[in-house]
């Protein structure tokens, strides 16, 4: 059967025009900022932000587009925090890697192989550290994998997550390794560091359940283990967390989210995301022409935050008063809205969100001795209202 030559270009493979298109929205003169465990834990977090997944789907430096936009984010991991988080990660992994490997309870560690994940690219490298899994586990001996690079599809788009380490026992089984500057003070360290660490594993762990699933006799250890300084020394102690929990949480959490091509489709024409191109207004048109879900958790772990909670605040969205009250407050979307059903003035008595904010107003104005939320002392009727809007949740 002859083919003529006349009849058109071929379809593009689905994965090449995806590539293009978040290339578009990206820009021509900016490169794909890669999306790390930290940011894949955030994400998961909050399954809903479409904004989010598109962007880090498109590799957008949120940062930068952040500090276009007038609301540049006051996080971040310091300088010197990240100079000694370097140090103290060498430390660990020097001669070898032998003093992990202790921690670990090998008893010759420096008998343990330490293969060499050099490669082209991150899909190179990710292809490698996969080979490397397979002959270490099929080899039977200890082995300690440097920096690997593990491969996640995330809405629809390739991942590339970098673990500090990965150590291959000889039974088969593959334990994922975080290396913390944070101490850790008479066996134990903070909590909230502890469960930051858990859920940026727990993505790594998922990650090697997809390259386990295709090695014979290979099984992932849900038990990470955590490696920090030992009390206020630079000396290094370890320490097992489960992190099934956060596992099952992370597994769920990105199997709902919405696949970015599909997030992509329904842009207007010409959006893109270039901060080198496009003027501040025209960035924050193409910003807000993408779905967010603003909650107040986002401030400690996006950089846009604190441009969403300003368009939440200003739309009146009862997002920006968090989650819970958000879920408490069923269909009522907005803060106006609530506090006319507070009062009286709006809303179905019958409905049982509009009868407990009424019956919250009615508790607090009798407490504050006023009687009706409409007789106040002059200046506490904001506040009132903010806290009957609150005591919903």
């Amino acid at each position: 059967m002859s083919t003529s030559l006349d009849s058109g270009p071929l379809p593009q493979a689905p994965a090449t025009a995806l590539r293009q298109r978040l290339a578009e929205l990206r820009g021509p003169s900016a490169a794909p900022h890669p999306l790390d465990a930290r940011a894949l834990a955030a994400l998961a977090a909050n399954p809903g932000c479409k904004r989010r997944a598109l962007l880090d789907g498109a590799g957008v430096d949120k940062a930068a587009l952040a500090r276009a936009l007038g609301s540049p984010a006051t996080f971040g991991q310091s300088q010197f925090a990240f100079m000694r988080g370097n140090a103290f990660e060498a430390r660990v992994k020097a001669d070898g890697g032998t003093e992990l490997l202790r921690l670990l309870g090998v008893a010759d560690p420096h008998g343990a192989v330490v293969p060499d994940l050099t490669a082209a690219g991150p899909e190179g490298r990710a292809a490698r550290t996969a080979l490397a899994l397979r002959e270490a586990t099929g080899a039977g001996a200890w082995t300690l994998l440097d920096h690997p690079m593990l491969a996640l599809e995330v809405a629809g788009s390739p991942a590339y997550l970098e673990p500090d380490a990965v150590v291959v026992h000889p039974d088969g089984r593959w334990t994922v390794v975080e290396i913390k500057s944070f101490p850790m003070v008479d066996g134990s360290a903070d909590a909230s560091k502890v469960g930051a660490a858990a859920r940026q594993a727990a993505v790594y762990v998922l990650a090697l359940e997809r390259v386990a699933a295709l090695t014979k006799d290979a099984s992932v250890d849900h038990s990470v283990l955590l490696v920090c300084p030992k009390d206020f020394s630079n000396l290094p102690t370890a320490s097992a967390v489960d992190v099934r929990k956060q596992l099952s949480v992370t597994r769920r959490q990105l199997a709902r989210l919405t696949r970015v091509e599909e997030i992509a489709s329904a842009l207007p024409d010409g959006v893109c995301f270039d901060v080198e191109s496009c003027s501040s207004g025209e960035l924050a048109s193409a910003v807000e022409s993408v779905p967010s879900t603003y909650a107040p958790e986002c401030l400690s772990a996006c950089e846009l935050a604190f441009h969403c909670r300003e368009r939440a605040r200003t739309a009146g969205a009862v997002e920006s008063l968090g989650r819970a009250v958000r879920g408490e407050l069923g269909g009522l979307t907005g803060v106006a809205e609530v506090l006319s059903a507070a009062r009286g003035e709006w809303g179905d008595p019958a409905d049982p969100t509009v009868a407990a904010l009424r019956r919250a107003a009615r508790l607090r104005a009798e407490a504050l001795g006023a009687g009706a939320l409409g007789t106040q002392a002059p200046g506490t009727a904001a506040r009132e209202d903010a806290v009957a809007g609150r005591g919903t949740a």
